[in-house]
Order: structure tokens, then sequence, then C-alpha cells
């Protein structure tokens, strides 16, 4: 996280609200052999206390759960390029802004019966978002299918312990500088999600 707290305004709520719509996430974890990463779609609870996941079998992070691990997972919103020229200001230098909130915490595997629950609800967190399709679920696949792919994969919760976000939006600028950074990013930005980005570097000196 950008160590300058000018970065670092928003409150726990707007933090959590990212984390919980954003629904996506890097799960790192200390391993004998260096950190681990896994990319993981997850369901972060209204109170922000816990986060709901689930992850292969296989996977090196799953293998590491016989008993709880420390942990923290990152959830990046949009990002770009910002070149000094927007600020059409004297004596600037390039820089990177961003959104990203940290999670950190405490993941344990649950026990296998608790999958299909999983499973349903995660699919109706995304599902709905897709409308006005029908949503998916797990009652359209064939009883064994299903049951033979979920032993595949584990059930796993995080506590969540401590939260922090940096939302590095030119605070640091005048409105007038930031805003014609904003809109030299919406136009020619080089990263994701430009226009939110944009939006939400107008919306910092508010």
């Amino acid at each position: 996280m950008h160590p300058n707290p000018i970065f670092h305004d928003a409150d726990a709520a707007r933090n959590l609200a990212f984390a919980r719509d954003r629904g996506f996430g890097v799960l790192a974890i200390n391993a004998p052999d260096g950190p681990l990463i896994s990319h993981v779609p997850f369901l972060l609870s209204e109170d922000g206390g816990s986060v709901a996941l689930h992850l292969v079998r296989s996977n090196p992070i799953a293998r590491l759960l016989s008993e709880p691990r420390a942990v923290r997972l990152a959830v990046s919103g949009g990002d770009s390029y910002v070149s000094p020229d927007w600020y059409e200001v004297p004596d600037q230098v390039p820089t990177w802004n961003y959104v990203a909130v940290h999670l950190t915490g405490t993941l344990e595997q649950r026990p296998q019966d608790e999958m299909r629950a999983l499973l349903d609800a995660q699919s109706a967190h995304f599902e709905e978002q897709l409308q006005p399709k029908t949503p998916w679920t797990a009652a359209k696949m064939s009883a064994d299918v299903l049951d033979r792919m979920m032993r595949q994969i584990v059930p796993c919760r995080m506590t969540v312990t401590g939260v922090d976000g940096t939302w590095k939006l030119s605070q640091n600028k005048s409105d007038d500088v930031r805003e014609r950074a904003a809109d030299g990013v919406e136009a020619y930005g080089l990263g994701s999600d430009l226009a939110v980005l944009a939006a939400l570097m107008r919306g910092a000196g508010a």
C-alpha cells in the first residue's frame, strides 16, 4: 500500500464496500519456500468480518490449511499511468493512480459438507448481476457430475482482522490540476477501468 496518508482517506465502510462489490482478489500466504498467491472470487459478509471462498483441492494454499493460517487478500480496482503533461503545470513527474483494498486475517478450511451452500451462494451473487439473464443454478447439472466436481474443491473462510485501502487519485493536487489529469486518464490512460478511475479522481476533492 502507498505510504502517504493522504491516499488513505477512505474509511473502513468504503473500503469494505469496494471489496464486496469487486468480489475478486489476490490471496497471499507465506510458505516455507516463499509466498503463495491465488486469484480467487469471494463473498464478503455484510458486516465485513468474514470472507467465503473456495480453492481447488490441489492448490498449494489449500494444502497448507491443516490449521488456520495468516493471509492477505488484495482487491484491485481501476488503475492508470498519469502523464505529467496532463497537469499543465511545471515540474511534475509521472505516476500511477489506482484503487486497492487489502484485507488481512486468518484463513481456515471448512467442512466439505459446506461446499454446496457456498457454491450456491457464490453463483447466485454473481448471476443476479447478469440481468436480464435467467440465473444459472447448480440444479441444472447432473447430480453425479456436480458431486464429482465439488469433491475437487474445498470451502474456506477468512476471518477479517484488518482493512486498509489506497485510493491514489491525485488528492495531493489542486482541483483544476486533478481534473485535467482525470481528463487525460479517461481519454488516453494506460490501465483498466479508465472511466471509473477518472470519475473517482474528479470526485476526490469533494
